[in-house]
């Protein structure tokens, strides 16, 4: 048995795929982490939270953001692999 037959198979990145995901990630983190700003400033003013109540809550809001790119990356890449078999 030769050792090329237990080898896997090289794999080669999709640059499509990469540039379409990472696209989409930055027009829709652009609108996640700008509605995480908007809002803490919404929200800090209607409940009267001040200047350091509207920078926490933006915080707060903008690590929720994170996850969601998190999340919104890992599922595109389901859908559009970034490696194909070669």
């Amino acid at each position: 048995m030769s050792a090329d037959s237990t080898s896997k198979p090289a794999r080669q990145i999709a640059w499509q795929s990469v540039i379409t995901v990472i696209s989409a990630a930055i027009l829709i983190g652009a609108e996640v982490f700008g509605a995480a700003f908007a809002g803490g400033w919404a929200l800090a003013i209607l409940f009267g939270l001040g200047d350091q109540g509207a920078h926490i809550l933006q915080a707060v809001l903008f690590a929720i953001g994170v996850f969601v790119m998190i999340g919104f990356i890992r599922g595109a890449q389901r859908i559009e692999p970034f490696t194909k078999r070669a």
